[in-house]
């Protein structure tokens, strides 16, 4: 599921990762390690500035079963969610 921007401002997110900065693969490293921090159900919503993280949460999202939200742009931050599946 990509959700609409206005969507995607309105989720209430459990839990929010500050990847801002970070190249790859430091942005996809942050959800990984704190992922576990959002209950099973919840979303997590990271801040990053590398645009490969637009392909990489993604991609690592449908690896390990959690369910990529989808992502928008704000002022030069990215803003990408993810729902903790399992």
């Amino acid at each position: 599921m990509s959700g609409g921007v206005t969507t995607l401002k309105s989720l209430t997110c459990d839990l929010v990762v500050d990847a801002r900065g970070r190249r790859r693969p430091g942005p996809v490293l942050a959800v990984k390690k704190s992922i576990g921090e959002a209950k099973v159900g919840g979303v997590l919503q990271l801040l990053a500035t590398d645009p490969t993280t637009l392909a990489e949460v993604p991609s690592w999202s449908a690896k390990v079963g959690h369910e990529y939200l989808g992502a928008y742009e704000d002022g030069g931050d990215l803003h990408l969610f993810v729902r903790r599946l399992s």
